[in-house]
């Protein structure tokens, strides 16, 4: 598989000069209606399609830019989501739900009224802590997906910026919140990954899911989850690598670049740090309170290392963080996005959004929030609750020129660079997904994970053994049993040695006393309730972790992970690993 070599720091030179040349604005020609083009022009160098195009994808980008006229430059900074499992043909309702959206009826029709960059895929899992903002899912299969991301392709080929591939991103961060689960290979949770400690396992499962994502059209990842878990914040949780700053560095370093191995642009998120505070901010505006040291020594190490390994975007967060710009989410804040993370971190590529449908970016309009969020640092606008109204504020900001051109200018240099340096990775043929080869990257991480956090290391259980498990998680005990069948251990309905499954969500009243053995499958902190003599977590409850866990209780295989967050009154591990 050909590698890319993605640093977004490498273009800041081209940036600078392109935005100082561009500012007076831009315009093109084209054989479909065009619109209104920009009050003033200049002359553009050679485009692709004058000649051979420029391998450097900021020189491409600088080459388009000069070709095209606002409202192509507003739509490339746009990334909504649409209603529909195909580009073309949707159902009643999901042609109502656009029309609601966008004033269309496909994601197709969407794509070109509003000259979109691209195009959010979102999708439902269970226990994931993000549907409450996911009004639609467009993903059923993966037969199904890549035709629908050819569509829109299709339909992004035909606009004035054509020439750049078109933007597919969906939330393939594994473990609960996993948008595709059908078909796939699917890695444990990042958590699971901290316990197993090692970065290069880490990378080769995130560069196996990425060819996967590659293959059936995605070319963007908003992943890997950079939050050290300093809280016990529910809606982070096992999307976190963990508590410790250094661990949690590292392992995102190896899945940035894992996944853009594989062509898939990774986004680090939630930039400042949602692991800082326990407030959902899919339902308020956590407020971060930690001093600015603390901020700088255990908040950011994790983006600072996805920023070294080449990470081509970072996620902005809805988070008041009030060592830095008390009372504006981050989102919106110039000091952080511009002043932190640019100015301190060093990062040159593509900031982008958390949900622009989330209560804390709703408190103003479509339009001005757009507006707001570009001119504190943003690059891509994500989900905006109503696409013509953040479209027309940006294009009516841009005009009365209370959004700079130059601001604008420079974000679709920094999305339109990195679509380019995207296009540099062919994608894989359909046949990787779920391949051997992908599932034994999984199963490798897996099996480093899993954790003894009270009992002997040597936790091989006698004779037959009973599945148990809290809030009716039947196919995860499934899956479990299974797994411990082709172990060599017999599986009986009741009075077997008692293994119980508990997971995400659950309360000490789902802990059962008299069972030999308790498996924490998302994070562990219910543990240190537990009464059982033997503990163990797993942090994850996919396939893989359930063959690692099976492979363990067979004594098939040692415990080697230890806990990336404290657990009261436990160990990290008991192995003394």
């Amino acid at each position: 598989m050909v590698r890319v070599s993605i640093t977004p720091r490498r273009a800041s030179v081209a940036l600078a000069a392109l935005t100082a040349v561009l500012v007076t604005g831009c315009s093109g020609e084209s054989d479909r209606p065009r619109p209104t083009p920009s009050a003033s022009t200049v002359t553009a160098e050679p485009t692709a399609a004058d000649g051979p195009p420029a391998a450097d994808p900021a020189a491409r980008a600088a080459a388009l830019i000069g070709t095209l006229a606002d409202e192509d430059l507003v739509g490339q900074v746009l990334m909504p989501y649409a209603y529909g499992s195909s580009a073309t043909k949707v159902s009643d309702g999901s042609a109502a739900g656009n029309r609601s959206l966008a004033g269309v009826a496909t994601p197709a029709e969407m794509v070109a009224k509003y000259r979109l960059g691209g195009l959010i895929l979102v999708g439902f899992s269970a226990d994931d802590p993000t549907a409450g903002n996911q009004a639609t899912t467009n993903v059923d299969n993966p037969k199904q997906v890549r035709e629908l991301t050819t569509g829109l392709r299709e339909a992004a080929g035909k606009l004035p910026a054509g020439a750049a591939p078109f933007l597919v991103g969906t939330d393939q961060e594994h473990g609960i919140v996993t948008r595709i689960t059908d078909g796939v290979t699917l890695l444990p949770s990042p958590m699971a990954a901290g316990a197993a400690g090692d970065p290069a396992l880490t990378e080769a499962a995130w560069r196996a899911a990425g060819a996967e994502l590659a293959a059936m059209g995605i070319n963007m990842d908003f992943a890997p989850v950079a939050d050290v878990l300093a809280t016990r914040s529910t809606v982070i949780g096992s999307r976190s690598f963990g508590a410790d700053p250094k661990r949690a560095s590292a392992q995102v370093a190896g899945a940035v670049r894992g996944l853009q191995s594989a062509g898939v642009a990774a986004s680090v998120k939630h930039f400042p740090g949602h692991g800082l505070s326990a407030t959902d901010s899919h339902k308020d505006v956590p407020v971060v309170t930690q001093s600015r040291k603390v901020l700088d020594g255990t908040a950011f190490p994790p983006f600072t290392a996805g920023i070294d390994a080449g990470a081509l975007a970072v996620m902005s967060a809805h988070l008041d963080v009030t060592a830095i710009d008390p009372g504006t989410p981050a989102t919106f804040s110039h000091k952080v996005l511009t002043d932190v993370l640019r100015g301190q971190l060093g990062f040159k590529g593509v900031v982008v959004t958390d949900g622009m449908n989330m209560p804390p970016a709703k408190r103003w309009a479509p339009g001005e929030a757009a507006v707001r969020a570009l001119k504190a640092g943003n690059d891509l606008i994500l989900m905006p609750p109503n696409v013509t109204q953040a479209y027309d504020g940006l294009l009516a900001a841009l005009r009365d020129g209370s959004l700079p051109r130059a601001r604008l200018v420079e974000a679709v240099t920094r999305v339109l660079t990195m679509k380019f340096t995207l296009a540099g990775t062919p994608a894989p043929a359909m046949s990787t997904l779920n391949s051997p080869e992908h599932r034994q990257a999984a199963d490798a991480l897996a099996a480093g994970a899993v954790t003894v956090l009270r009992g002997s290391c040597a936790t091989g259980v006698r004779g037959p053994v009973t599945v148990t498990s809290s809030g009716g998680r039947e196919k995860t005990r499934a899956l479990l049993t299974d797994a411990l069948t082709a172990a060599g251990v017999k599986v009986v309905p009741s009075g077997g040695t008692r293994v119980h499954l508990v997971g995400y969500g659950d309360g000490t009243a789902d802990l059962s006393a008299d069972a030999a053995v308790t498996v924490a499958m998302d994070t562990p902190y219910l543990l240190a309730k537990a009464k059982s003599p033997t503990l163990l977590a797993t942090y994850s409850s996919g396939r893989a972790s359930m063959t690692a866990l099976a492979n363990v209780l067979a004594g098939k295989s040692r415990p080697a992970g230890r806990s990336p967050v404290p657990v009261s009154g436990l160990p990290a591990t008991a192995c003394g690993n």
